[in-house]
């Protein structure tokens, strides 16, 4: 039994997928053959390979109900019989069961023409024995059928099976023995089945529809062994729509040659051994922009006719390779990049690119001499009540030197910054700082200058210029800042 196992699995693997049972094919007969294997009284054990197996063989057929069922009739004759120490039968067998089939190749679990197409199954029939001589009961018994089973099928027509059937008897009497058990048989058989009728061929060229990979093919077209119009230089077109049909070639080309497969016939191609495209009559363009890998500069990166080939971004007539600036529009003396303020310094590289400066100042309006002199006084100039943001009178003249500044130089911003020593509580500090810069704005401001033109902020004591260990290190420490931005 077990080597009947293996050889089933074996063959399952070697041999390809065809046609079952279906709709169109709903009738199938086969011959088998097996061995019985009786369970009893003196018997208690299944697939006891020390006993007797007695051979039988039978008929079956199936008729197709729909894809999850089939009706089943299965026959078989042959002998069944046991013995032992404590007693022995022996007779000839013959039993039919006529049972509901349901197939695991229903199209939701295996395809319906799987190769492999196992089912289970349960029904009722008879067994009727005869003796084989005095050493049993002879008679007729109704059963009750339940078993397993699987097709592989070799060809369209043909399939080798494997089927199991149990038996339980409505009698215990045919072993000699009765205590009250009933009769219980197995039947395994291996045979072949042939599956009848003929298949539906709607469009009528002789390919059944279950292979027809082309239905509805018109009538009097030459069709292949899958029902398809038949394509003589196997090109995938068809003789009908292939303009070339002794040559392969290409749907894009109408089944003509196009040896280097860019969908322009050789006869078109100017550069018919190398893939191309169209733009450039069949020669390479690997980056697709109009100009040909033969003379292209750059021929990997899309780029401009004008720049042979190669790319300009931001179209300033300098290529991006050597542009400082590929994506900005600039001028050649800038190396591609823009000089908005025209002081011969790059945006990039000036501080102040909306106003014209000098290279010293990184493109920023030279601050003159005399006004850093001002502001330089200022930080040791500008005093304050002590504790209080109330600005000093002495004061009022430096102040209205920057407020004179401001007003000549209308293109300066001024942040005003304020500072403490480290005396005192720092959060104070912070407040006093903050207080007495916007004190300094607001006298600017009393002078005419607008105060969108100034910032002012306070730093406490947090970014000393010396030490705070000494009175003329608090004293630097002390000041008001001018810092001019453009």
């Amino acid at each position: 039994m077990k080597k009947i196992l293996l050889h089933t699995l074996a063959i399952c693997l070697i041999f390809s997928s065809a046609n079952a049972q279906s709709s169109d094919r709903k009738l199938a007969i086969g011959l088998n053959g097996g061995l019985s294997d009786y369970h009893g009284e003196l018997n208690q054990h299944w697939f006891n390979f020390d006993k007797a197996f007695r051979g039988q063989l039978g008929l079956s057929g199936s008729y197709y109900l729909n894809s999850w069922f089939n009706l089943g009739l299965d026959a078989t004759v042959g002998h069944i019989g046991h013995q032992n120490p404590s007693g022995h039968f022996r007779a000839k067998m013959g039993q039919g069961n006529l049972n509901l089939r349901f197939k695991f190749n229903n199209g939701k679990w295996l395809k319906e023409d799987s190769k492999f197409q196992p089912y289970i199954f349960i029904g009722t029939g008879a067994l009727h024995m005869l003796a084989d001589s005095n050493l049993n009961v002879p008679g007729t018994d109704w059963t009750g059928n339940a078993g397993l089973g699987f097709n592989i099928m070799l060809n369209e027509k043909i399939s080798l099976n494997y089927n199991l059937n149990y038996l339980m008897t409505n009698h215990d009497k045919r072993d000699n023995i009765s205590n009250g058990k009933n009769d219980q048989f197995m039947i395994h058989t291996i045979g072949l089945v042939f599956t009848l009728g003929k298949m539906k061929d709607e469009d009528g060229d002789l390919v059944p529809d279950k292979l027809d990979k082309c239905l509805g093919t018109p009538t009097g077209r030459k069709v292949n062994l899958l029902g398809c119009d038949v394509d003589t230089d196997n090109d995938g077109i068809p003789d009908f729509e292939d303009a070339c049909p002794n040559v392969a070639g290409t749907a894009a080309t109408k089944g003509c040659l196009d040896s280097d497969n860019d969908e322009i016939i050789d006869s078109e191609d100017a550069c018919p051994t190398v893939f191309g495209v169209a733009s450039a009559k069949g020669c390479p363009d690997a980056d697709g922009d109009g100009v040909t890998d033969a003379v292209d500069a750059c021929p990997e990166v899309k780029g401009t006719i004008a720049m042979k080939g190669c790319p300009d971004s931001d179209g300033d007539g300098i290529t991006d390779a050597d542009d400082a600036c590929p994506t900005i529009k600039g001028t050649m003396v800038m190396n591609g990049c823009p000089d908005s303020d025209g002081d011969g310094i790059a945006d990039n590289m000036d501080k102040c690119p909306t106003v014209k400066g000098v290279a010293a100042n990184n493109g920023c309006p030279e601050i003159k001499a005399e006004t850093q002199k001002v502001f330089d006084q200022a930080l040791k100039g500008v005093q304050f009540e002590t504790s209080k943001a109330v600005i000093k009178p002495v004061s009022f003249k430096i102040l209205d030197n920057v407020a004179k500044i401001m007003s000549d130089n209308p293109e300066y911003k001024l942040d005003i910054n304020g500072h403490t020593d480290s005396q005192g509580d720092d959060a104070k500090n912070m407040t006093l700082s903050q207080e007495r810069a916007a004190s300094v704005k607001a006298y600017l401001a009393s002078k005419g200058i607008n105060t969108s033109r100034m910032e002012s902020y306070g730093f406490g004591e947090t970014q000393a210029k010396a030490t705070n260990d000494t009175v003329a290190g608090r004293a630097e420490n002390r000041r008001v800042e001018f810092k001019v931005r453009f």
